[in-house]
């Protein structure tokens, strides 16, 4: 990754047009191709980006450019449209690259595996007499979260996402829709579990006669038994 910091003015054209007035901005060109400017304020998001596929250049400065201080212009173009980010450097204060290398990405805790697993362990929260058929019960569009049975042995089919929200809803209709032509299985129930849903995924999942479930992460880590675990 190139990491510049410059003053610097940026004009962007194509499918929209943006600028930006000189200021001082952190350039980072990343291995990717991606260029994204950033500000010290603003949140995470960059002020302005390009996208890969793309090629960036440095071209000659004209002399009406020169009189207003640039000294070099990067221009950005991607490679599939018109799109066009062109970046003025007035002032370069500082230019590193550095290997980042392969990035393992984001792990978070409470993720949708380890969910599916404490809820494995503690089926009971669907409701008493609620047993465990299997995890990843296996359909021929994917597999379901958690297949169980509840007290009257009817079964039930669990999605389980963090954040339960529309396209969550629509994937365990899917599912669904797929179990029920099993006469072994239908009639099959639905459960959407999340530690949160949105309103919206709420109704629809209501609608469909899917039944909403919160799963509260912390409680169900302290509801874990250790009790066969060396460590």
């Amino acid at each position: 990754m190139r990491v510049v910091i410059a003053r610097c003015a940026a004009r962007y054209t194509g499918r929209l047009s943006a600028h930006l007035p000189l200021a001082t901005r952190a350039i980072m060109v990343k291995a990717d191709g991606s260029v994204l400017l950033h500000s010290d304020g603003g949140s995470y998001k960059p002020l302005n980006w390009m996208s890969p596929p793309c090629t960036m250049r440095a071209t000659l400065v004209d002399e009406e450019a020169a009189a207003r201080g640039v000294i070099e212009v990067w221009v950005v173009q991607h490679a599939k449209t018109d799109d066009r980010l062109e970046i003025e450097l007035h002032e370069v204060l500082s230019d590193t690259e550095h290997e980042l290398g392969v990035d393992p990405g984001l792990v978070k805790d409470g993720v949708e595996a380890h969910l599916q697993e404490l809820l494995a362990e503690q089926i009971k929260l669907l409701g008493h007499g609620h047993t465990l058929v299997r995890r990843e019960f296996m359909t021929a569009i994917g597999p379901v979260d958690i297949l169980a049975r509840d007290g009257s042995g009817a079964t039930v089919a669990i999605e389980i996402k963090r954040r339960g929200e529309i396209d969550g809803v629509e994937q365990l209709t899917r599912y669904l829709e797929l179990l029920n032509r099993d006469p072994l299985l239908a009639p099959v129930h639905g459960v959407f579990a999340a530690q949160e849903i949105k309103p919206q995924a709420r109704v629809l999942a209501e609608d469909r006669g899917i039944r909403c479930l919160l799963l509260d992460y912390e409680s169900m880590r302290g509801a874990e038994d250790h009790s066969t675990r060396l460590f």
